[in-house]
Order: C-alpha cells, then structure tokens, then sequence
C-alpha cells in the first residue's frame, strides 16, 4: 500500500471517529446544556440580535472592527456552496424531514455560537495596531492555562490545514465548476481571476476582508433569498402542503426515503452543523475581532449569524427545491447544485441558471475571504514568523487556482473534513470546561440589563481571577493593574477621534 493510500486510510478512520459517531452527538447534547444553562438565551434575546443591523456600536479607531462587519464576515464564511450543493443532497438522502432537523439544530446551535462568541470576546487580545485578535486558541491557553499548549496547537494545525488550505481548494473548485457549466467559461480563466482577486485580499488585512465582506455578503444574501420569495410567490399555494410534508416526514408520520425518520434526522443534523459552523471552532475567531462594550454583545451578534445560515439561506434552497417538480428523493448519485438549478429553472425558467451562478461566486469567494482569515490566525498561533504568513499567503492563492483550474484537484484535500472534526472536539472540550466562565460573563450582561443599562460594558476589573487583557476594553473604568493605563490612553484617543 502506497503513502497516499495509508493517508486515506489514516484520515478515514479520524473521520469515522469524529464525524462518524461521536462528533455529531456531541453537539447536539452540548447545544442542549448551552441553551439549558443560559435559560434559553436564544429565545430571550432574539429580538436583540437584529440591532446589530443598524450598525451596532460605533467604531471610532479605524483599526478596529465594529459588531456589524464581524456579523458580515462570519456570515460570508458560513455561507457558501454547502448551503446550495449540500441542502440539496441533504433533502434529496433524508427526504423533506431532513429541513425541520436543520431548523431544530440551528436553535440549538445559536447559544453554542454565543457560548463560543462570548468567550473569544471575554479572552481576546490587543495588537500593536490597535486590532483585536483571538478565538478558541486565545481562550484555551489563557483560559485553560499552559498545561493545555498541546490542545491550542492540536488546533491551530487542523484549522489551518482544513480551512485555509483543503476548504479554499473546494470553494474554488466550486465556483469555476459553475461558471464553466453555466456559462462556458474555462476554467484557467475563472482560476486567474480568482487567485488575482485572493491576492489582493490576503495581502491586506483583517479590515480589509471586512471592508470587502460589508459589500458582497449583504448582496448575496439578498439576490439569493430574492430568487426565494419568487419562487414561494409562485407557488403561493403549496407552501401549507410542503410545511406539513417537511413536518410528517421529520416525525415518521410520512417517508419519502429509505430510513424514515432516521435518515431525515442524520442528514438534517449534518448539513445543519456543518452549515452553520456552530461549536466547531471557525467563527469565534472572527467574532474576537470586534469592537463591543460587553463580550455577550458580540455572542447575541453572532446567533444571528447563525439564524441568517442555517433558517434563511439554507430554507430558502430548501423551499425552492421542494416546490418545484424536479424533486426526486431517495436519489443516490446526485449533484446538489444541478438540481438546485433545475428546481430553479423549473419554477421561474431558465434565466435563473445565471442568477444562481451569480450566487454561487459570491458565496464561494466570500468563504475565501473568511478561510484565509481563519488560516493566518492560526498560524500565528503556531508562529509569529512574518515569512511564515508570507508563505501562507502564497500557498492560499496557488490552492485557488488549483482548485479552480483541476476538477480532481480536491481529491488531494482529503483530510479537510476529518481535520475540522478533530477542530471541533478540540472547541467543545474548550468551551465545556470554560462553561461556567460564559455564564459568569452571560450573568453579568444580565444584570446590567435588569439594572436599566441598556448597553451593558464589560469591566475586566470585575473578573480579576481570570487571565484577561484589560486594555482590550476601553469603555470600562479600569483603575488597577498594569493594561489599566494603556486602556485609559486608549479610551481618551477613541474620544479625540
């Protein structure tokens, strides 16, 4: 057996372990204990999650991220081909029970990404610039302590290989494999354009990536669920039938695959995870970057961003695929994005197909933007080398064009998926021992509120047994310790601005 085949197998069995039958349980009782714990945090802040749409807290540093751009930049990393492709084989396998699961993992998973969220904020750290870094690697080793350094490069390794690397080549892939499908463009042309356009965004920074992502996400999101509306406009009358088809078959009242429920349930649970990204370690590291005056800010930010995923844009393939005549479940070989297309085709004609690959690039390349953020993070993680980063930078515009220009190229990114799987085991364990500091810091979010503050501030001061960067928040009234000057300064130069 040769090299490349003992990999397989190696990373086989990694997937077997994580995905297979622990990673997935896992999750879901986890989301469970979170949204237990937090007494339905989810729920009570649901209409406080929208604030964030009118902008949220006001940056005034322009190093800085606001609330917002965090929401946007999470939300484009989310999104992407899986909420196309990978909906529709989800419903195709599992049947139209397969959406209610999806929902009902989202739920769950909206206080897993604000446990998640708020820590990364609680334990984020200042840069020379005036940026904000952090994520789950910060949270282990500050939060953890250094006997758990082997944990923080467990994960920095598979966060870099599986994100920055192996998930780039298949966004890319993605992306050229539509364009010259729909629009007969070659794939040397769409992989040029591609890494050109990676280039200059890798090459900037993290505000850069927001700057970009403030633009495209929005857009996406509105042409796609746009297409949505139509199509439910259209078939107006069928919605009622569809929603009670989507419920029998999630309860096994109705089966419409082999498996009934089961196969509804594992399949709705999947694509709801992997969709959503909630619990396994991506998202808080972008979350970590903003600006806001209380962690658990940031944490209710980034629910939303999991409600626009998962119950919006993943609903809205969902919807489009079930009310159209081309729905055929049980379906074993099946291209997710062509029978997204064809549903499409089917309910408003086929203009659509260049509508959706518009769609398509733009969630795809958005993931870019979002991956190679992820990546970089990682590796200084790993490394402060600048020739390292240097390195990365040009590995993620080689990987894209790659990516775009070979159909079998991703056949070598093998060990993506079964590296996120060992990420996310690395985050829950993270996140479950760190528990009662969320709820410490969720508390005290609360409080404020029940107070009558209707912007509750974090004061670091306040949580002097953890190992907290003070200067990192600005707005509270920090008097001890040695970050209190460097906050006060910073404070006093936000207001001159």
């Amino acid at each position: 057996m040769d090299l490349y085949a003992l990999l397989q197998d190696f990373f086989l069995q990694i997937d077997a372990f994580t995905w297979g039958w622990a990673l997935i349980p896992m999750l879901v009782v986890f989301g469970i204990i979170f949204t237990v714990s937090t007494k339905f945090i989810q729920l009570r802040y649901f209409g406080r999650m929208w604030r964030v749409i009118g902008g949220g807290e006001k940056v005034a540093d322009p190093d800085q991220i606001s609330a917002r751009q965090a929401l946007v930049v999470s939300i484009g990393g989310r999104v992407g081909g899986g909420n196309i492709a990978g909906v529709a084989v989800a419903i195709t396998l599992g049947g139209p029970g397969a959406v209610f699961w999806m929902w009902a993992i989202a739920l769950v998973g909206m206080a897993t990404s604000l446990i998640e969220s708020t820590l990364a904020q609680a334990y984020k750290r200042r840069m020379p610039d005036g940026s904000f870094r952090g994520g789950p690697a910060t949270y282990i080793r500050h939060g953890l302590g250094k006997s758990f350094n082997w944990l923080v490069v467990i994960y920095a390794v598979c966060l870099l290989l599986s994100f920055a690397l192996g998930f780039n080549a298949f966004q890319a892939n993605t992306i050229a494999g539509a364009a010259e499908n729909s629009l007969g463009i070659d794939r040397w042309i769409t992989g040029i354009v591609m890494a050109a356009i990676a280039g200059f965004i890798v090459y900037g920074s993290i505000q850069r990536i927001a700057k970009v992502a403030d633009v495209i996400v929005p857009v996406m999101a509105f042409v796609y669920l746009l297409l949505a509306l139509i199509v439910i406009a259209v078939n107006v009358t069928e919605v009622p039938a569809m929603i009670g088809t989507i419920v029998a078959n999630a309860f096994g009242f109705e089966s419409a695959v082999a498996g009934g429920i089961g196969a509804a349930i594992a399949n709705g649970l999947r694509r709801g995870l992997f969709s959503n990204e909630a619990g396994l370690g991506s998202a808080p590291n972008v979350a970590a970057t903003a600006y806001v005056k209380h962690p658990v800010s940031q944490g209710i930010t980034q629910m939303l961003s999991v409600f626009v995923d998962t119950i919006l844009i993943c609903s809205a393939t969902a919807f489009m695929i079930l009310l159209s005549g081309v729905y055929q479940p049980g379906t074993e070989e099946i291209d997710g994005i062509v029978l997204t297309q064809n549903a499409l085709a089917d309910s408003l004609g086929s203009w659509t197909l260049y509508v959706l690959t518009f769609a398509i690039l733009l969630f795809s390349f958005s993931s870019i933007m979002y991956n190679y953020y992820l990546g970089e993070t990682a590796l200084r993680e790993l490394t402060p080398s600048k020739i390292a980063t240097h390195v990365l930078r040009l590995a993620v515009i080689a990987i894209v064009l790659m990516g775009a220009i070979a159909p079998g190229a991703t056949a070598v990114f093998f060990f993506s998926d079964p590296l996120m799987g060992l990420l996310a085991l690395a985050n829950l364990t993270a996140i479950l021992m760190l528990l009662p500091t969320a709820l410490r810091i969720v508390k005290d979010y609360t409080d404020q509120l029940k107070s009558g503050i209707d912007k509750p501030v974090f004061d670091p001061s306040k949580f002097a047994d953890l190992d907290l960067d003070a200067t990192a928040w600005e707005d509270a009234d920090v008097d001890t310790d040695a970050g209190a000057g460097r906050a006060t300064k910073a404070k006093a130069k936000s207001k001159r601005r």
